[in-house]
């Protein structure tokens, strides 16, 4: 249930039906009409713009327009205590106690379900896909836990989600990370020096690997490197895979399905994929323009076959070939994205990295070109996260080489806090992970404040002796609110509107934020019974009013599912 749209819905059919008496020629559908949570100093609990809309596209006086739109609200809906024309032409509403008692109700009886948009899409989001030459590190973390936060976000509104992981186990980085693993074991077994190489893989993680698969084949002589590579690839992609998957464990992830680079090049998905472009004439063979920055003498004017990206909102056309004739790696993506067009999934999300965001348009126009524009492929690029400690940029050990473990973060701040903190602004933007903000026990550490909110009505209950499920009966004659409580009873009004808002533009990290000003709403509640006796919450051994028992279990659903959806825990106690 959502009582914003509800309410516009019953406001438009009534306008509808009245749009003779109120002279209104056009209503264009009711585009841009809205109905929402006004500010906090009008003091009402639902606003409405329509006559601002309306009044504009006829030419009528939006205040005017408002009078006589108010007088048909009023006779005809009962839910309404008072409506206040506010502003340029506003329509502000305060609901009765009945329309309140109404409202809450269909919540409690559908709390493990308010907030859903019923839909029933299917989803495929690629994540993480970190090279598996090595565990992975900080930089992987926040796009970890947003693709599987926006994962939970998808299911939690019923639709279909695969979580998709793509295993770069292709091409000369593999090589080199196995040829990496090939000199650690002749150093193990032959006391061989490990040579120091800017190609090579120096992290202790490359000896641990080389361990394993020591005791596990130790028939093995491991003499020559190329007679070796098969099998060294295997094994040694399996451990580092082993790793990455335990890392990725420990945040809470867990992917789906694993897609790998190399099952894609020996099933030739990219001379099918060449094909289906070339049948529908969206690759040609011709020569690219010198790229920008590119001096003439490195560059040379070769032909190759080019896929014309520009059909499809690209900035230039791209090259499906290197110089030496191979695919490129943009070749091998699109081979990728078609197999997932081939899966019937109707949306595609892949989550990038910083370092990505200028690939995201030419793998835009791919699945365009492929789906036949029948597929939609979203890229959110996840920006940096910087680490700082005591105020100054804190550098943990590398045990892997040249970057700092996802592991090592772990062991300085919990899975609850690094989910949360991770989600706690936009994608878009950098994160300043504070070391010392985050392990405070107070309203600087988010995760802290909202997961308290739940312990102290955890602590409520148990002091009251009530389950958290039990069944709440209302009397309309008794029914009372104070201002914490109307305040907040209308965000809670907002939960839905959030889970809207965050699911369509792919925006998980409006949750936290919300249930922190939630949390917020609730601690200023509970400290403001400290200091005036009318605002505690228990009266004689027992709640002081429905209204205030009802405002506690609600507050208590929506943190539950909110943090839920975020994949962090609320503990009863703290």
């Amino acid at each position: 249930m959502n009582i914003f749209e509800e309410y516009l819905n019953k406001i438009t059919v009534l306008i509808l039906k009245n749009q003779k008496f109120l002279e209104l020629n056009n209503l264009n559908k009711f585009n841009g009409v809205t109905v929402e949570t006004p500010p906090t100093e009008f003091n009402h609990d639902l606003s409405c713009n329509v006559c601002l809309i309306l009044g504009k596209i006829n030419k009528i006086n939006p205040k005017e327009l408002a009078n006589k739109i108010k007088v048909i609200i009023l006779k005809n809906l009962k839910d309404f205590d008072n409506i206040e024309i506010a502003g340029p032409g506003f329509l502000n509403f305060k609901l009765t106690n009945e329309a309140l008692i109404l409202n809450i109700s269909r919540i409690l009886e559908n709390r493990k379900t308010y907030g859903k948009k019923n839909s029933n899409n299917n989803y495929n989001i690629e994540f993480v896909s970190a090279n598996p030459t090595g565990p992975i590190h900080v930089g992987h973390c926040r796009g970890a836990i947003y693709g599987d936060v926006l994962a939970n976000l998808l299911k939690f509104n019923g639709n279909k989600v695969t979580k998709e992981y793509y295993i770069n186990d292709y091409g000369n980085q593999i090589i080199n990370f196995t040829k990496s693993v090939f000199y650690r074991i002749r150093e193990i077994k032959y006391k061989e020096k490990f040579i120091l190489n800017e190609d090579l893989y120096p992290g202790e993680y490359i000896i641990e690997i080389a361990k394993k698969i020591i005791d596990t084949d130790k028939d093995i002589k491991f003499n020559s490197f190329d007679e070796s590579f098969k099998l060294l690839k295997k094994e040694s992609l399996k451990y580092s895979m082993n790793l990455i998957k335990s890392d990725l464990k420990e945040l809470g992830i867990e992917h789906d399905n694993f897609f790998s680079e190399t099952d894609l090049i020996e099933n030739k998905l990219v001379d099918k994929a060449v094909n289906l472009l070339k049948k529908n004439d969206f690759v040609q063979d011709g020569y690219l323009e010198r790229p920008k920055g590119e001096k003439d003498q490195n560059w040379k004017k070769i032909k190759r076959l080019i896929f014309k990206s520009t059909l499809f909102g690209d900035d230039t056309d791209r090259a499906m070939q290197k110089n030496d004739g191979s695919w490129t790696y943009f070749a091998n993506d699109v081979a990728y994205h078609m197999h997932k067009v081939q899966r019937k999934y109707e949306y595609l999300i892949n989550v990038l990295g910083a370092d990505h965001t200028g690939y995201t348009k030419r793998i835009t126009a791919a699945v365009s070109a492929l789906s036949k524009n029948k597929v939609k492929l979203s890229c959110k690029v996840c920006q940096l996260v910087k680490l700082y400690k005591d105020g100054k940029p804190f550098k943990m050990s590398k045990r892997a080489g040249d970057f700092i473990l996802a592991k090592d973060l772990l062991n300085e701040v919990d899975k609850d806090s690094i989910r949360f903190m991770m989600l706690n602004r936009s994608n878009e933007v950098e994160i300043d992970f504070d070391f010392n903000k985050i392990l405070e026990k107070n309203k600087e550490n988010p995760v802290f404040y909202v997961q308290y909110s739940f312990a102290r009505i955890s602590s409520l209950f148990r002091t009251l002796n009530k389950n958290l499920e039990d069944k709440i009966i209302f009397k309309s004659n008794e029914f009372k609110l104070n201002d914490s409580e109307i305040n907040i009873l209308r965000k809670i009004f907002e939960w839905p509107k959030i889970i809207e808002t965050a699911s369509l533009k792919y925006e998980p990290h409006r949750i936290p934020y919300y249930l922190y000003e939630l949390a917020t709403l609730f601690h200023a509640y509970w400290s403001k019974g400290n200091e005036d006796q009318s605002y505690k919450f228990i009266e004689d051994g027992k709640i002081r009013s429905t209204g205030t028992l009802a405002t506690i279990v609600l507050t208590s659903i929506v943190l539950q599912r909110g943090m839920s959806i975020l994949g962090v825990s609320l503990p009863n106690k703290m």
